[in-house]
């Protein structure tokens, strides 16, 4: 692919103050920022992954985690390399830490990603594996022609980005799928080495209340980390009350990796705590992952407690939904499609 510009920055003396997410990198001459994908070249920001991925595959839209926005679909899932946080449990350490010169990354312009989407059957375009905010540029490209050709999309995100960055995806970006790590600046440390939650909740609201997105949210529990009540009890209070009742909450299990093998996987009781945490404020569809759970990841009607979309993995098993509603009470259900 040609170097392809980046957007959102501006040049503050001989260095480009890089303006898509809240590190807000001051990046010198040929020097990247944190993300190691944005560049300094001759005075002028570079985005160095466009157009350029480590991976791409078909996946059902459950395996994102995204299960109330048409369910049972296939999405086509492009990733890069690079990342704004360094999780010390990250499961795609192999590309998120990566560089764009080691070797990982062969050429996928936008309009290919479509062919390839439709080619395969897909309903949507899923930007996931590495943190596709640093491929802002390519997601918005590929985004849009996405859109024209009548597939959806959906941002796989640790929502690490700025109100601007979040505005310029604004209009090409359907679902807003967020990791919300915790509820406080020592978890956000200690698991990702940012400073802060604020811009991850800033932004997942932004995107639900202000660009109308369907967002939902993932939180791995982390035991010693984000486990304890009152994290809990105020993300779930968090999403009721500003992202909305009827938005997925999923609490998955975390297990011992990486810079966090040394750390005991989530109990089973912990996880189902968090659930009834999670019920008690209000939330209407609280899923638990990464475990063996009967009933964990199945969708019910909120008037009588049917089931209506059920799962086992990431196979919709069985959707009984009529014109999107309750087969037995008629309430419209929360899942969109």
């Amino acid at each position: 692919m040609d170097v392809h510009s980046a957007e959102l920055w501006h040049a503050e003396g001989d260095a480009i103050r890089c303006e898509l997410c809240p590190h807000a990198c001051l990046i010198g001459a040929d020097h990247v920022g944190v993300c190691g994908v944005r560049r300094n070249i001759d005075g002028t920001l570079v985005a160095l992954t466009y157009g350029r991925v480590s991976s791409a595959a078909v996946d059902p839209i459950e395996k994102k985690p995204v299960f109330h926005y048409r369910p049972g679909t296939l999405v086509f899932s492009v990733g890069s390399v690079g990342c704004t946080m360094r999780c010390g449990h990250c499961q795609n350490w192999q590309i998120s830490r990566a560089t764009v010169d080691g070797g990982m990354l062969h050429d996928l312009p936008p309009d290919q990603v479509v062919h390839l989407a439709l080619a395969n059957g897909c309903a949507g375009v899923a930007f996931t594996y590495n943190e596709p905010v640093i491929q802002a540029e390519y997601v918005h490209d590929v985004a849009r022609l996405a859109h024209d050709a009548g597939l959806y999309t959906v941002m796989v995100t640790n929502g690490y980005i700025t109100t601007a960055g979040l505005d310029y995806l604004a209009g090409s970006i359907d679902v807003w799928r967020v990791d919300v790590k915790g509820m406080t600046a020592e978890a956000y440390r200690h698991l990702c080495r940012v400073p802060s939650v604020e811009p991850v909740l800033r932004a997942a609201e932004r995107a639900k209340q202000v660009h109308g997105m369907h967002v939902e949210v993932v939180t791995n529990v982390v035991p010693g980390v984000n486990d304890d009540d009152e994290q809990l009890t105020a993300l779930a209070a968090w999403i009721a009350t500003e992202l909305g009742e009827e938005t997925a909450w999923h609490i998955t299990r975390f297990f011992p990796y990486l810079e966090f093998a040394d750390i005991p996987a989530t109990p089973l009781d912990t996880l189902r705590r968090a659930r009834r945490i999670g019920l008690d404020a209000g939330l209407r569809h609280v899923y638990l992952g990464n475990v063996s759970e009967s009933g964990g990841e199945d969708t019910t009607c909120t008037g009588c407690g049917a089931t209506l979309v059920r799962r086992d993995g990431f196979t919709v098993a069985g959707d009984v939904r009529v014109d999107g509603a309750c087969p037995e009470c008629g309430l419209p259900s929360d899942v969109v499609g």
